[in-house]
């Protein structure tokens, strides 16, 4: 009985993922320089193969500073790559943005979509 309970409390054990898999070699996403240039790689990289050109899908058309300043200022870039409710999750098909991206056109946007 007691071999039983002890293999019972050892399986007890309370998992805390960055305790067990610290990540070694992780490097933080930075944020502070997160001006249109970065932004726009993000974009052309992510975006631009449906939503650039003369027929962009969804009538919604990322390509050039005012158009993405547009997205930026009335909310739509960052509720599509953020899959907030109520928005279409971009990429439409694909993956989520990885948190450094979306960390990054959320902080362009925060300090005023500058186009720098």
């Amino acid at each position: 009985m007691s071999m039983i309970i002890l293999i019972s409390i050892n399986g007890c054990y309370k998992d805390v993922e960055e305790v067990l898999y610290p990540a070694t070699n992780a490097t933080a996403c930075d944020t502070t320089n997160a001006t249109y240039t970065k932004v726009l790689t993000i974009i052309q990289t992510n975006c631009y193969s449906c939503h650039s050109g003369t027929s962009p899908l969804g009538n919604v058309n990322l390509e050039g500073y005012a158009n993405l300043k547009s997205y930026a200022d009335n909310g739509k870039l960052i509720g599509a790559i953020t899959w907030a409710p109520g928005f279409s999750q971009m990429p439409k098909g694909g993956n989520k943005l990885n948190d450094c991206d979306i960390a990054n056109i959320q902080s362009w946007i925060n300090h005023g979509a500058l186009n720098n």
